[in-house]
């Protein structure tokens, strides 16, 4: 099994991040917690931009899950066509803001298991909500932290549940809030798949990935 970098490396790495951005931000645009879960559910298989813009003149009305109900799906797949997969994630959207009126009072829960209930919610997604709206340091990996994570051995796993847990268990605790979001802009910006900008890499000095760009 690959090791993780030590602590030392960890601390460091995550101290260049901190400084070159402080406060990093999630890229998916929502005005509450509930239009921040449905971003993220429209998210799946498209772009951060794609779901912005087809989300933007929605929120600005539509920003809560009664609201959502009285909008309806097919008023719904007017705003979000433009996204894949857009008919079954409009299906989910009706679904999950049906199940939040009826059983969470219209209120977004705050547990894992709660909102992996909600329907097109995965660990993911509530991952994402959990640590961009209650402050909670849970680590969603997508395909980006996971290359981030296992090229730099900050994280290496197997799996995304893998890469998951390490994260949690290497990356030193005064980092974890912000450490999926260090990573994901770190995967999209500068370590990307094909051709990694390892000139510009912050913590290049400190990366063991043997096939480093020029």
């Amino acid at each position: 099994m690959v090791k993780a970098l030590p602590y030392a490396a960890q601390k460091e790495i995550f101290t260049r991040f901190r400084d070159a951005e402080p406060e990093p931000k999630g890229e998916l645009e929502h005005v509450n917690a509930y239009t921040l879960v449905v971003a993220v559910a429209l998210s799946a298989q498209a772009t951060d931009a794609g779901v912005n813009k087809a989300t933007r003149s929605l929120f600005a009305t539509v920003d809560t899950p009664q609201k959502m109900l009285d909008l309806g799906e097919e008023g719904l797949v007017e705003h979000i066509k433009s996204i894949g997969l857009f008919r079954n994630k409009a299906k989910n959207v009706i679904k999950l803001s049906r199940i939040l009126v009826d059983e969470y009072g219209g209120e977004v829960p705050s547990s894992r298991a709660a909102l992996e209930g909600l329907p097109g919610v995965g660990r993911k997604t509530a991952n994402v909500v959990l640590n961009m709206w209650f402050r909670y340091p849970a680590q969603a990996v997508d395909t980006h932290i996971f290359r981030v994570g296992n090229r730099t051995r900050i994280a290496p796993g197997k799996d995304v549940v893998a890469v998951e847990r390490a994260v949690e268990d290497n990356v030193p605790a005064e980092f974890a809030l912000h450490a999926h979001h260090w990573l994901i802009l770190h995967g999209r910006y500068t370590c990307v798949a094909r051709k990694p900008k390892c000139p510009a890499c912050l913590i290049r000095d400190l990366c063991p990935y043997p096939e480093k760009t020029e």
